[in-house]
């Protein structure tokens, strides 16, 4: 009897119950494939390296995102707020697994991972981008390269908030965020589209 087709979700859920336990540094593919009672192979199919759960990761996330885009309350919201409540999607997105995602991170800033940091910044701008889209702003030229950059700083300025304080409800990681979004330059780039 052939056993069914272990699907990349199943591999990114099962790497994630695992990592929960170990710690990422500690997770192998080899330990994910026997969770699956499966072989490496199947695990090669979807993920050709670890690194690659973690962008599955994110994407899943992303997706968070974009899924609250499509909710029909979002664009009657005014800028500021379309962006906080696509923002909070994406860290609800991730945090059954907080806790991994920071490893995750931290994984990738290992000195000896260069190639895994520039893959890293392109995620962020990929997010970044997304999450733009998602709110449809719609600024152009100099005033879109100002917001993108402002964006970029808000976003990894909570991320690294949300991933420091593990014990902050979420009606205080809503606070901080909107304090970023309506704060200096970027409120006024939002007030102006």
């Amino acid at each position: 009897m052939k056993k069914p087709t272990i699907t990349a979700e199943q591999i990114l859920d099962a790497a994630l119950h695992l990592a929960d336990v170990c710690g990422w540094e500690r997770l192998h593919l080899f330990d994910v494939a026997a969770h699956l009672d499966t072989g490496l192979d199947a695990i090669a199919v979807h993920y050709r390296e670890k690194d690659q759960l973690v962008e599955a990761w994110f994407d899943r996330a992303d997706r968070a995102l974009l899924n609250r885009a499509k909710t029909p309350d979002l664009i009657a919201l005014e800028p500021a707020k379309r962006l906080e409540e696509l923002l909070v999607a994406w860290f609800d997105g991730l945090a059954a697994h907080r806790a991994v995602t920071g490893q995750m991170l931290l994984y990738k800033l290992e000195p000896g991972h260069l190639h895994l940091q520039v893959l890293g910044l392109l995620r962020v701008s990929r997010t970044v981008q997304w999450w733009r889209e998602a709110a449809q702003r719609e600024t152009l030229h100099l005033s879109r390269i100002a917001e993108e950059s402002l964006l970029t700083g808000v976003y990894l300025r909570s991320v690294v908030h949300w991933l420091r304080h593990p014990e902050e409800g979420p009606a205080e990681f809503r606070a901080f965020m909107r304090r970023q979004l309506r704060c200096g330059p970027l409120c006024l780039l939002l007030r102006q589209s």
